[in-house]
């Protein structure tokens, strides 16, 4: 009998780390995946889900009214919960930190239906920062019944949480899948005003800000000190991913907008932001997924937080953690943009997070949960084989 697998998605990085797994599963004739959207960031997901040839079996349709997190939190929540009642599933697997991530395990809990939480175990020690993402992951691992760790780095960060070694996989981290998949079909620029990239000369600073945590005078601030930096660079040309909620946009835009070596865009489709990533000589970001995708593909980046949980990329030495203050954010860009060696080593580094094979690992693991198989599941071990780098 087939096994009936609810997948729960709701963001960008949600569907395009869970699109190898859902391949996976329908790949499989021992499962029966449902792809249940909850539509949390509606734009997004909208513009990634058709790349990878998801169409959801299920959209809760959630909507916002404002930004609280309380009223998304107890709409994905109820919507999950009636979901599941009417789906009857044999385990629901949700991926990382968010939102969707929190009402997904919190549903499945109440229901007494097994958990798979892929990328788990990710710990920046500060439950604040990433703000809710921290948070989120930690309720989820108290919930899951199965744990699928990207690196060794994340499962030991489980362990030492006390959680049954006997429930952690060490998969390596479906970015990679994904990227792999993404590049070997990605052509040309999808925004018209990427073209002036194939021939423009200079060097490309690529830049991704949006984080909660650091909305107000620390985005206005990154964005100026970014700015004021290419003001001294005629060889540098910055582009600007514009995250695609207003509130962060308004703080960005006055800032770079009307800058002649300042390019802002809005989010783009995944194949063209790995161009993007491949196109640029330095990334200066505070996303999480935007780390591992860099470290695969040979980029250095400055991260734009004070911690991250992602700290294999900074260990292996592809990326520098340098905070939000501004002089600080400055500095960093010039050192990196002028000196040359640096700027080569950190190219150089290991890719830590995958060798292009997590998905069957989570899947393996899902099919030993439910039963279907009694025999070891493979896990990722990094070495310089297996690094996860498509440069």
């Amino acid at each position: 009998m087939q096994q009936r697998v609810a997948v729960v998605l709701g963001t960008r990085p949600e569907a395009i780390k869970l699109a190898p797994l859902i391949r996976e599963f329908r790949e499989d004739p021992r499962f029966r995946p449902v792809v249940i959207s909850t539509g949390q960031h509606r734009e997004l997901l909208d513009q990634v889900l058709p790349g990878f040839g998801i169409r959801p079996d299920l959209d809760l349709g959630v909507k916002r009214t404002s930004h609280s997190l309380a009223e998304l939190t107890g709409a994905v929540l109820g919507g999950l919960d009636r979901a599941l009642e009417r789906i009857a599933p044999d385990a629901v697997v949700a991926h990382g930190d968010t939102t969707t991530t929190l009402g997904a395990s919190l549903a499945a809990f109440y229901r007494r239906v097994p958990l798979v939480h892929v990328e788990a175990g990710l710990r920046s020690g500060n439950r604040w920062a990433p703000y809710p993402e921290e948070f989120n992951r930690r309720v989820t691992a108290l919930a899951a019944n199965l744990h699928l760790a990207p690196t060794p780095h994340a499962r030991q960060n489980l362990l030492a949480e006390g959680v049954d070694p006997a429930t952690v996989v060490v998969t390596g981290n479906t970015v990679i899948d994904a990227m792999r998949d993404t590049l070997a079909r990605a052509d040309g620029w999808h925004d018209p005003r990427l073209t002036v990239l194939d021939d423009d000369p200079r060097r490309v600073l690529l830049l991704t800000v949006h984080r909660r945590e650091s909305w107000g005078d620390p985005l206005r601030h990154i964005a100026g000190a970014v700015a004021e930096t290419a003001d001294r660079h005629p060889d540098m040309l910055v582009v600007a991913c514009l995250h695609a909620n207003p509130a962060v946009r308004a703080m960005l835009l006055p800032v770079l907008r009307d800058r002649p070596n300042v390019l802002t865009v809005p989010p783009q489709p995944y194949p063209t932001f790995l161009r993007l990533i491949r196109r640029a000589h330095l990334v200066v970001t505070d996303s999480g997924g935007v780390q591992e995708e860099c470290t695969g593909l040979g980029k250095p980046l400055l991260v734009l937080r004070d911690v991250t949980e992602r700290q294999e990329a900074v260990t292996a030495g592809g990326a520098r953690l340098v905070g939000t203050d501004p002089d600080r954010v400055r500095t960093e860009i010039e050192l990196l943009w002028t000196d040359r060696q640096l700027h080569e080593a950190m190219a150089a580094a290991v890719g830590p997070y995958g060798d292009g094979r997590a998905a069957p690992r989570c899947a393996a693991a899902v099919a030993r949960l439910l039963g279907l198989t009694d025999g070891p599941v493979p896990e990722y071990h990094l070495t310089p084989a297996t690094e996860g780098s498509y440069r």
